[in-house]
């Protein structure tokens, strides 16, 4: 690194980075999801249009070859920050227009392949801009602050946008404001239509992605300014498109050669069956009326349980863990982590057949179905990491990534139908049974896994 590198401490950069990083995610997975719940769609709608958002991630490993050609790592971060501000300001533009449905799911669009691409760039950017010392101790960093914009994403921007739905903030704001117009009946609800509380939710909304626009169009320009420059950071002259093709087809060849190919399948898109359908309707469960048989609770309240205990109870779990591996090796844990990561969805099916809504049991429910989560992802990550081992073993693994943003993706987009026509209590029924197939694939990949993998001797 030359002096100027030296002198760039990666404290001012890496956990702005990494909070930029997870803020678009969480905007597009979860903050959607409760944004168009209070507009009004059907589960139906929101399910299946926020499931196609996962995308991006799904296939992004076939253009992240492709960052390597053009420009710098540098110049894509900032590039897809640019873009990702512009696409905030566009969804809060269009939230109180007549085409607000379809125009600002274009504009979430936008986010996700702006938020893959910007998390390929960041990672590589990462690698290129600290001293391979320093990339140990900083990957902690980088996790927490990307979970911090999780908890400020679902939990902080949600509560900001409930407090203006109840007027606790700018009580004047959206009084005497005009409805938002209906260019479809079929697809623009009723609940926003000529009321004042419709009114003052899509405000609400609108303002709470201003401000993820300002906050972005912030950070864009810090980047600009305070991102290091590594001299590794160039365009690759040594490979080109025709070799990156080529190499891909070994890569994606080979790991389907794998010994155990379709296990490997089973268990990748199976693990998280049930909670890629739970993980959808959870919150507009918590937000829709008794009469639809859902618990009533504020935009407040969901995002103070699920954005903010709820995070710091998943970062727990992912914390202990981490430990319990280390000390005694990943296959004597994957199977109660597979247990821990499903057995609480049982949670949902108490909360929804005993129509519990009291704020602090909904907490310590969704606390310890995030707390068993946190606990069990560990596992899908550690056997994302155990089928890469050896050759291509960085492809292999983005490749194991996008099977499993493929099991959230496909699972999810059917969950609103489902619940739509069965109901939330039996739902979460249908969700535990789900859980079923993932812990029927646990315990036969068990069987393949070293007493050692995942320990400090290891």
């Amino acid at each position: 690194m030359n002096a100027i590198e030296r002198k760039r401490n990666p404290w001012a950069w890496i956990p702005t980075l990494y909070f930029a990083e997870g803020l678009p995610y969480v905007a597009v997975m979860t903050v959607a999801v409760i944004m168009y719940k209070k507009m009004g769609l059907s589960n139906t709608q929101i399910a299946l249009y926020t499931s196609w958002l996962y995308l991006p991630w799904v296939i992004k490993p076939l253009w992240s070859p492709f960052i390597d050609l053009i420009k710098t790592k540098r110049w894509w971060v900032n590039s897809m920050q640019t873009l990702i501000a512009a696409a905030f300001a566009g969804v809060a533009f269009f939230i109180p227009t007549a085409h607000w449905v379809q125009v600002t799911l274009a504009f979430f669009w936008l986010l996700a392949f702006a938020s893959a691409t910007h998390d390929i760039a960041a990672d590589g950017f990462y690698m290129h801009g600290l001293q391979e010392k320093e990339q140990s101790l900083f990957v902690g960093i980088r996790n927490i602050f990307y979970r911090v914009a999780m908890i400020f994403g679902q939990g902080l921007l949600v509560m900001f946008a409930g407090w203006i739905e109840q007027g606790k903030l700018f009580p004047g704001l959206g009084s005497s404001a005009s409805a938002v117009p209906s260019a479809d009946p079929s697809v623009i609800p009723s609940v926003v239509e000529g009321s004042a509380a419709g009114n003052k939710v899509a405000l609400a909304w609108s303002l709470a992605f201003y401000l993820l626009a300002g906050i972005f169009l912030a950070l864009t320009i810090y980047h600009r300014f305070i991102l290091p420059k590594p001299a590794s950071d160039s365009p690759r002259s040594d490979i080109n498109a025709a070799t990156i093709w080529k190499n891909f087809g070994i890569t994606f060849a080979t790991f389907f050669k794998k010994p155990h190919i379709w296990l490997i399948l089973f268990f990748l898109l199976t693990y998280r069956l049930g909670e890629s359908q739970l993980v959808k309707i959870a919150q507009p469960f918590m937000l829709d009326t008794p009469d639809a048989g859902g618990l009533s609770l504020s935009t407040a309240a969901v995002g103070g349980i699920y954005g903010t205990l709820g995070v710091i109870a998943l970062l727990l779990g992912g914390v202990l863990s981490g430990i319990v591996i280390s000390r005694a090796g990943f296959k004597k844990w994957i199977l109660p982590m597979a247990l821990a990561i499903n057995v609480p969805d049982l949670l949902y099916v108490l909360l929804a057949a005993l129509k519990i809504s009291s704020v602090p049991l909904v907490s310590v429910c969704v606390a310890l179905e995030q707390f068993g989560y946190g606990f069990g992802f560990t596992a899908y990550t550690m056997y994302l990491i155990y089928i890469a081992q050896g050759e291509h073993k960085t492809a292999h693994y983005a490749i194991g990534t996008a099977f499993m943003a493929l099991g959230m993706m496909l699972p999810g987009m059917v969950a609103g139908w489902i619940s739509d026509h069965i109901g939330y209590t039996m739902f979460f029924v249908w969700a535990c049974i789900c859980t079923i197939p993932g812990i029927i694939a646990t315990l036969l990949v068990r069987k393949q896994i070293p007493e050692d993998f995942g320990t400090k001797s290891a």
